[in-house]
């Protein structure tokens, strides 16, 4: 796994418009350490490029992807249902609805290292699953089901919000759709301080849960039986795979199919623990994104894809495997 995140990270270093030699970079890395000299032979420019523009890109991409895999895993398993994702609870239409109030209503929205757009973005998404969940509580439905209606509930009426919010500011439309289907071409470190925090409790917390989840896959009875809070569990795993998709949401769009993608991989390849499951998601989760990264800014070059497409591209017909199997085991 981590030699696979090296070498999509190498790759997403140095192919690009103008591409940088694999001797010099390996050198320029090297001279970051502590006492450690070395002349890499780069130019002010090239330095400029992988210092400023693709490193921050690749590592921003890694913790995307990463995240959301992991986010896809954990909600996969508190739900027991290998099509649930990170955007099940309404982040992706509180985020969509934050991001477009930015846009539409604020003028510096997109200026600056942190603008109101993250922050807008990151406030819509905790304020749908806030709004799921407390919706959930008033019904006396199975909690897992209850939730999962919820959900559909509050993220139709965010879409609708955000609709209206789009027609009356028309203007608007191409900037929030560039951002609704995900981009990482404006990225500097700002964005990756912005979310490695939020990431890092987010990622340490879910791995602490991995053996937990096993438990909860038997069934809540089950769990119970043996001791385990089963709304406990579900009610933590969700909140802390809420808070780093948010963050990441929050700076990249709305990047679909990365939560069902490699997890699923994942546990057609390793199986279906979640002690394996949990932790290889965010090293192969960040590799995917990486490369999907890379895609869509090399294929239609110097241009670029939004990269939402891309992963739409690869996750849709996955994502119709997925359910054909489904039916089937069924």
């Amino acid at each position: 796994m981590i030699t696979t995140v090296v070498l999509t990270g190498l790759a997403g270093i140095l192919i690009g418009s103008a591409d940088l030699p694999l001797g010099s970079v390996l050198a320029e890395l090297v001279d970051f350490l502590p006492v450690v000299e070395v002349e890499s032979g780069l130019s002010t420019r090239e330095a400029t490029i992988l210092w400023q523009i693709r490193l921050p890109r690749v590592v921003l991409a890694g913790t995307v992807g990463g995240m959301l895999a992991l986010a896809g895993a954990a909600f996969q398993g508190v739900f027991r249902n290998p099509l649930a994702d990170p955007y099940l609870l309404g982040v992706a239409a509180g985020a969509g609805l934050g991001a477009t109030l930015a846009i539409a209503y604020v003028p510096t929205a997109s200026d600056g290292l942190i603008s109101p757009l993250p922050l807008a973005a990151f406030g819509g998404a905790v304020l749908g699953v806030g709004a799921t969940y407390a919706l959930s509580r008033s019904a006396r439905a199975a909690p897992a089901a209850t939730l999962i209606l919820a959900g559909v509930a509050v993220a139709a009426f965010l879409t609708a919000t955000q609709t209206f919010v789009q027609q009356q500011r028309s203007e608007t439309f191409r900037e929030v759709y560039a951002w609704i289907f995900g981009a990482l071409g404006t990225v500097g470190w700002g964005e990756v301080t912005l979310v490695l925090p939020y990431v890092v409790i987010s990622a340490g917390a879910l791995i602490g849960y991995r053996r937990l989840l096993d438990v909860m896959a038997v069934g809540d009875e089950e769990a119970e039986a043996v001791g385990v809070v089963s709304s406990r569990v579900r009610l933590a795993v969700i909140a802390l795979a809420t808070l780093g998709t948010a963050a990441v949401v929050a700076v990249s769009g709305l990047i679909g199919f990365v939560g069902i993608i490699v997890p699923h991989a994942i546990r057609l390849a390793f199986g279906a623990s979640y002690r394996t499951i949990i932790p290889l998601s965010i090293g192969f989760g960040a590799s995917f994104l990486i490369l999907a990264d890379l895609v869509a800014r090399s294929v239609l070059a110097p241009a670029e894809l939004p990269i939402g497409v891309v992963t739409a591209f690869i996750g849709a017909p996955f994502f119709l495997i997925v359910l054909r199997n489904a039916k089937r085991s069924t």
